[in-house]
């Protein structure tokens, strides 16, 4: 346990003089009862009367003494149930989603995944679905309904090819809707081409409506969970809207889908081996400050979801734990007051 401000410690020396006063006060008044009648005697050396008389002032010392204890604004790094509000499932719905080395197929065990994870979440925390092939899109925006999210995850189906880089920017979009402009597929264009081509990218140009970067993984109110099975072979590259991510402080825990050998799938008349790109969802969880994970089958992907959902339900952080100790030291205090009103008619 630590202290916030330790300084007020120094309080307790001064509580110590307090004991020190009421034995005085006890004192002087045994010296009183010297001149008085012995029915006073009598009753002031009775157990049932000593008791009454020294609990009030020993109930008040002990809610002086957490009093000052949560002056000095205790503490702890405990476990909490997650700030986080907002929790984005960007699904890779490329057409290698269709080979069967995951049964039935790598589409339908990565929505039976997500629809266990979505009806797992707390009510409090908004969802929301993106998918991405070929390009990316909002299939339903952050949302308490449950039911508006598992039907966005029903409706999802196999398409052509994948862009990794373009899911995480549509994910961005579902979270920050006020800079979709900033995050449009036509201003991250001429960076994507340059990538793809190696050539150096141009500086730049300052936008007084852009926020500035904040440090990576520093956005607590909202994660991604990005799942592909594949590799990126359209779209802005993975790296440069990863780094995007970064500046925004938001964290992408990615997922690799399927198994060692790849699965093979019909693709424009001919079959083809698609193997998953692990390198590059390893490389997007470290820049954005998150953590990769890897699942081969529908029960390695159920246990990748409901890890993560632990994680996000719970965090771990220092807390003050002032108002813990505050509230006993009022209800001290208050029985105190009582006792010694209903014990003796006054308050001490």
């Amino acid at each position: 346990m630590t202290f916030m401000w330790p300084l007020a410690l120094w309080s307790f020396a001064l509580l110590a003089l307090l004991p020190l006063g009421y034995t005085w006060l006890l004192r002087r008044k045994k010296r009183a009862l010297k001149f008085a009648n012995l029915g006073l005697v009598k009753e002031a050396v009775a157990g049932r009367a000593s008791l009454r008389r020294h609990l009030p002032p020993i109930l008040m010392f002990a809610s002086l003494l957490l009093m000052t204890f949560a002056l000095a604004r205790p503490a702890a790094v405990v476990t909490l149930p997650s700030e986080r509000a907002t929790i984005v499932l960007a699904i890779d719905v490329s057409a290698s989603m269709r080979a069967q080395d995951v049964e039935p197929n790598r589409m339908a065990a990565a929505q039976e995944a997500a629809r266990d994870f979505i009806s797992n979440q707390p009510r409090a925390v908004r969802i929301g679905l993106v998918a991405f092939s070929s390009n990316a899109m909002v299939a339903q925006v952050p949302s308490l309904s449950r039911e508006d999210v598992l039907a966005a995850v029903d409706r999802l189906h196999p398409q052509r090819y994948t862009a990794v880089g373009s899911g995480i920017i549509a994910s961005l979009q579902a979270i920050f809707p006020e800079l979709e402009a900033e995050f449009s597929m036509s201003s991250l264009s001429r960076n994507a081409r340059e990538a793809a081509l190696g050539t150096k990218r141009a500086p730049k140009e300052p936008n007084a409506t852009q926020p500035p970067p904040v440090p990576p993984g520093s956005f607590t109110s909202a994660v991604v969970i990005l799942l592909s099975d594949g590799q990126t072979n359209a779209g802005i590259p993975p790296i440069d809207a990863a780094q995007i991510a970064a500046d925004r402080g938001v964290r992408i825990f990615t997922v690799g889908f399927g198994t060692p050998g790849g699965g093979l799938v019909d693709f424009g008349g001919g079959t083809m081996r698609v193997q998953l790109d692990e390198e590059a969802l390893k490389a997007v969880a470290d820049i954005t400050h998150a953590k990769y994970f890897n699942a081969r089958n529908t029960a390695d992907l159920k246990e990748v979801y409901k890890t993560l959902s632990a994680q996000f339900v719970a965090e771990t952080k220092r807390t003050e734990l002032t108002a813990l100790v505050a509230v006993p030291a009022l209800l001290l205090l208050l029985l105190g007051t009582v006792l010694s009103l209903l014990w003796s008619n006054r308050m001490l």
